[in-house]
């Protein structure tokens, strides 16, 4: 995407605030909008899986869950995942997240937009240079971490994908945490 267009549509979504409800991010293929604010269980999840994490790394690192973005403008993409691993000090910016700094990012996926958390964010956030992408999906009560990035002829890739059902215990980086209750979305109707 040229820089100028990246811009151009990093200005639009500021100039927007809290008009349009749901969340934004960009990719080299524009905005992607998921128009549904998440729900309980989304929130419960991340909830559950900051604590698991918070217990188990050392304390100069937080399993951040707010409103900070990770922006890689060389890249043009602009995302925010639902909990990122990150030490105190990295989070000490005026601006979006520097994602070199960023540990582990994690996302719960969401119902209404599903392909974004398995298949446009595994691409970016290899782009962006995030080590370790854990993805829980609800939807199925399965996930996936993914690891080892490595050059291909598309540009960054994850190497090795760890799939995992819950009730497993799941190594996000160096953490071991139990996915033992987490929730799972309800039918729809």
């Amino acid at each position: 995407m040229p820089p100028n267009r990246y811009r151009a549509l990093r200005d639009a979504l500021h100039s927007m605030g809290d008009t349009l409800s749901g969340t934004f991010e960009i990719t080299w293929e524009g905005i992607v909008h998921d128009p549904v604010s998440p729900n309980g269980r989304h929130e419960l999840t991340r909830a559950l899986l900051r604590r698991h994490l918070e217990k188990v790394m050392p304390d100069e690192l937080l399993a951040h869950s707010g409103t900070s973005d990770m922006e890689d403008e060389p890249e043009a993409i602009l995302r925010h995942p639902d909990v990122m691993v990150i030490a105190w000090e990295d989070l000490d910016t005026e601006g979006s997240i520097d994602p070199r700094t960023v540990l582990a990012a994690i996302e719960i996926v969401s119902r209404s937009n599903p392909d974004n958390d398995w298949v446009g964010k595994v691409r970016d956030y290899a782009l962006m240079g995030i080590p370790v992408y854990a993805v829980f999906d609800p939807r199925t009560g399965t996930g996936a971490v993914f690891t080892d990035i490595h050059p291909t002829p598309a540009g960054p890739r994850y190497a090795t994908r760890k799939d995992f059902v819950y009730g497993e215990n799941v190594t996000i980086a160096e953490w071991t945490i139990p996915t033992q209750g987490l929730p799972l979305y309800g039918r729809t109707t």
